[in-house]
């Protein structure tokens, strides 16, 4: 059996109630080597710990990014910033996200994005940053979100044709979309640098009590031979090191 090769790290926001300093500190000492979606001015706290922010935040949001041209405007100086102050800090992505439909058909969202997307990936590419778009259910969370099958990603991965353009392949979010989890890893791996974990039903802990099975996914992951960072992004229902302990073991593969 290969050893592991990819890195784990946690998700800030699924821990409102513990101060970033504390949740750095017990991150590093479960052995993970990030805190990520963070803002600019809370990544010295991560680092000062030891770890990276595997995945900054950008200047999108759910509702609004790249996939309206009208957008681009705002979004692409403000994202070519944020993708520059990321290489300053040596950390290695930073996330964005298309907007919602709102009507517009999914291949005008495509065209556009990519659009977008071709004018800050040449800044991503001088820098050594890849900028990161999350696949996202339109099911449950986030109605009307574009970027909610993978098929329409790895589209737009092909579009761009930047090694610094790639998806975020949240497991719990495609899990709703479409399933087929592990079948999809090892089809499209090529066009994924970074993973989300969580349990279905509920994004809760991503134990007995959900219907995926982590263990295989990971070892699905490892064997496409992905060196990156698999972030835990779950909301605990217990106590939330406990829980975020015991998702690192399991994940450990």
């Amino acid at each position: 059996m290969p050893p592991t090769s990819f890195r784990q790290s946690v998700c800030r926001w699924c821990y409102p109630t513990i101060p970033l300093p504390e949740l750095a500190a017990a991150a590093r000492d479960l052995g993970l080597g990030s805190v990520e979606l963070l803002d600019p001015a809370e990544w010295p706290v991560v680092q000062k710990a030891g770890l990276t922010c595997a995945v900054a935040n950008g200047t999108t949001t759910i509702t609004e990014g790249f996939n309206r041209l009208e957008h681009h405007a705002r979004f692409v100086p403000s994202m070519i910033e944020r993708i520059q102050a990321c290489a300053a800090a040596g950390l290695p992505n930073v996330i964005c996200f298309p907007g919602s439909r709102a009507g517009m058909s999914d291949e005008e969202g495509l065209a556009n994005c990519a659009t977008g997307l071709r004018q800050i990936v040449g800044a991503a590419e001088r820098a050594g940053v890849t900028v990161l778009m999350e696949l996202l259910n339109s099911r449950v969370d986030h109605p009307d979100y574009m970027c909610d099958r993978t098929a329409w990603g790895v589209e737009l991965v092909r579009r761009v044709g930047s090694e610094r353009f790639k998806l975020l392949y949240d497991v719990y979010h495609m899990q709703i979309m479409e399933g087929d989890v592990i079948r999809t890893i090892r089809e499209h791996h090529a066009s994924i640098a970074h993973y989300h974990t969580g349990g279905n039903p509920g994004r809760h802990e991503i134990d007995g009590t959900q219907e995926l099975n982590y263990p295989a996914i990971m070892r699905a992951i490892r064997d496409t031979g992905f060196t990156g960072f698999v972030a835990q992004e779950f909301i605990p229902t217990r106590d939330p090191l406990t829980a975020l302990r015991e998702a690192v073991q399991l994940c450990r593969v």
